[in-house]
């Protein structure tokens, strides 16, 4: 780098530039620029520091005003070229390298042009470039990989980059891709490695990145998008690691994973993290995750998952007419980032809203199409075994995983319609046929099992929930309280009311375990299972047990007392209410007294209770007044009064 000529100027500006302050480097010299606006240093300072902080389209403005003023210096015109691309600027950044006339220059513009191609999805013209330079250049390998796995070769690409890494060491960025291959072969242990090398090291060599200081609580200043935070390939491994935690259902870990990535301010985050942003905190904050997947959509580029996963949220929150605009809006993005599965069974989905006759006969045609591949792929399983080659059989077993995976789904979605309508028979009809594929599985298991529970066959439901118990028995609280509480009931149907007890005894004693370690912790298993107990007494009638069950349910209601057992027990209550109105109920009055009293605990200890979850994107929320565990109870408690003549 040549010195400015304003001495009182150099020694701060080198010593910024040093310390990795280019943000009051570039204050400092625009300040010189405004006094010599031509000044060749300042500029090429300036440029380089624009390019550090990732402010791509600011750099390339001062490349290019320095390619004006020394066209004979080759770097500024490689400089300019490559911070237009990097800006995302590709055709001009094509334009810019075909300037490179020097010999010199050659391989750097050929690179250069792959690159862009690439980043255009011209992988054929990227393909062509990268042919042109020799195959024992290190970014031909690289660059090789990326297109391998583009074309998803997952396991040859990992071999080039396998390569790469060999020819020039560790390299964050290659480890990175590694780490994708792994992924994308869901070999997840070998892509975890990886993903703990990088940032192990990013840690150690970068301290000033503050990596997991934001998941201790520490309040910090963000590190912005320096070209240190970039070449660390610190976010792109917490985003893979989030990833990974998203896919094995560790939502807790995902969201660790990406509170721990260094920090930043929301508007210096890329497109990726955004959007896992919004998909691993979905639950938490529905609105806020919506919110960025559309803003993301509206980007010139974003993650490609970003639009079928947008629209498979709304649908889950059934939110369909407003999936079905954003399928009409972006008919250009439907061929081109959706699978043709996925397509078909968005599509299926959103008839079921409007045709479900119709929707019924398009999921059949897809399963029907999903039937004839597995048993090909099952056959592929059957062959790989008899060759006794491992790699294959591994390979055509994830396959079949796959498929089924998808024809699960399928089939949920077409037993859904019969479910809403309450035809159980049909539902079970339609599970009943799919046994030769999904007889292993737990999602299958547990639907049939609830088909059955509302079938009153509850001998047979009982034969569906107990494998599944069984294998959480250890960890017992792992297992959906409804699960639990259908099992009880089941045992109770069917006078086997000894291992109702024991089930229940375990599950108090996990939570009793859980309260010792953490007294704050709140668990709602055994609430539940009282609760649908108590529902159930109530349902035949016995209101003065089933009641009482739901009452000793809640206690103590500073642990007990949700949004979700709320709901349970003030159903109870309304069935109570409504029959004792039409006379075809008489309780004792202890019992009377005793409801009143819980519904005024309800009282005190509901204030910061919601008493219903709204759907994030309603026009019209409840009053904040309103939607409260307090304001429900106050209401039961005038209708008692009400029906029992105490206000008369």
């Amino acid at each position: 780098m040549t010195a400015i000529k304003d001495g009182e100027y150099t020694a701060t500006i080198y010593g910024l530039i040093k310390d990795g302050q280019y943000v009051d480097a570039i204050h400092i010299l625009n300040g010189q620029l405004q006094k010599h606006s031509k000044s060749r240093a300042a500029l090429s300072l300036l440029g380089f520091c624009y390019y550090h902080i990732q402010d791509f389209s600011s750099a390339a403005e001062c490349y290019e005003q320095l390619t004006q003023l020394h066209p004979e210096v080759e770097e500024y015109k490689l400089y300019y070229a490559q911070s237009l691309y990097k800006a995302g600027a590709y055709p001009e950044a094509t334009k810019a390298s075909f300037v490179l006339d020097n010999p010199s220059s050659h391989s750097k513009m050929v690179k250069l042009q792959a690159c862009i191609k690439f980043c255009e999805e011209d992988y054929s013209a990227a393909k062509l470039l990268l042919e042109q330079l020799p195959p024992e250049d290190p970014d031909y390998v690289y660059n090789t990989g990326c297109l391998l796995y583009q074309d998803g070769k997952y396991e040859e690409a990992s071999k080039k980059f396998m390569t790469a890494l060999q020819m020039l060491g560790y390299v964050p960025a290659l480890s990175y891709n590694i780490a994708l291959t792994y992924y994308s072969l869901k070999n997840y242990p070998q892509a975890v490695k990886y993903i703990t090398e990088i940032i192990d090291r990013g840690m150690r060599e970068h301290p000033e990145l503050d990596v997991g200081v934001k998941t201790e609580g520490i309040d910090v200043h963000s590190v912005g998008n320096s070209l240190v935070l970039h070449q660390s390939a610190l976010i792109e491994a917490f985003n893979l690691k989030a990833a990974i935690e998203y896919q094995m259902k560790n939502v807790k870990a995902a969201q660790e994973a990406l509170t721990d990535m260094p920090p930043r301010s929301e508007e210096e985050l890329d497109p990726v993290t955004l959007h896992n942003q919004a998909l691993v905190n979905m639950d938490l904050k529905p609105s806020e995750g919506f919110e960025k997947m559309a803003f993301l959509l509206q980007q010139p580029s974003f993650p490609r998952v970003t639009f079928g996963n947008l629209l498979l949220l709304y649908c889950k929150h059934e939110y369909y007419d407003l999936a079905a605009d954003v399928l009409a809006e972006n008919a250009h993005l439907t061929y081109k980032l959706l699978s043709p599965y996925l397509y078909e069974f968005l599509d299926a989905l959103l008839t079921c809203q409007t045709a479900p006759e119709e929707a019924f006969r398009k999921f059949e045609e897809m399963n029907s199409k999903l039937t004839e591949q597995l048993r090909k792929q099952a056959k592929q399983v059957q062959d790989a075994r008899h060759a006794r080659d491992d790699e294959a059989q591994s390979k055509t077993l994830q396959d079949y995983d796959l498929l089924q995976e998808k024809y699960i789904v399928v089939l949920m979605a077409q037993a859904k319609i019969y479910w809403n309508r309450e035809n159980f028979q049909m539902v079970e009809k339609i599970f009943r046929k799919s046994v030769e594929f999904c007889n292993d599985e737990d999602t299958w298991k547990l639907n049939v099992a609830h088909v059955l529970f509302m079938q009153n066959k509850y001998k047979e439901a009982i034969s569906f929930y107990e494998p599944i118990v069984r294998k959480h028995y250890d960890s017992i609280l792992n297992v959906s309280a409804v699960v639990l509480a259908n099992l009880c009931v089941s045992y109770i149907m069917t006078s086997q009311n000894e291992e109702a007890e024991e089930l229940m005894r375990k599950i108090e004693k996990e939570e009793e375990q859980i309260s010792y370690d953490d007294p704050d912790k709140k668990v709602f298993h055994l609430c539940i299972v009282n609760l649908v107990i108590g529902t159930l007494y109530c349902a035949k009638g016995n209101y003065d047990f089933g009641v009482s069950r739901v009452i000793k349910s809640l206690e103590p209601y500073n642990k007990k007392l949700g949004t979700d057992t709320w709901f349970y027990a003030k159903r109870c209550f309304l069935s109570l209410l409504e029959n004792m109105s039409k006379h075809m109920v008489m309780l004792r009055y202890a019992v009377v007294q005793e409801c009143v009293q819980f519904l005024e605990h309800c009282e005190a200890y509901g204030k910061e209770v919601p008493a219903i979850i709204e759907q994030p994107l309603e026009e019209t929320q409840v009053h904040i007044g309103r939607n409260t565990v307090t304001y429900e109870a106050r209401q039961l408690k005038a209708l008692f009064y009400d029906v029992i003549g105490w206000n008369k």
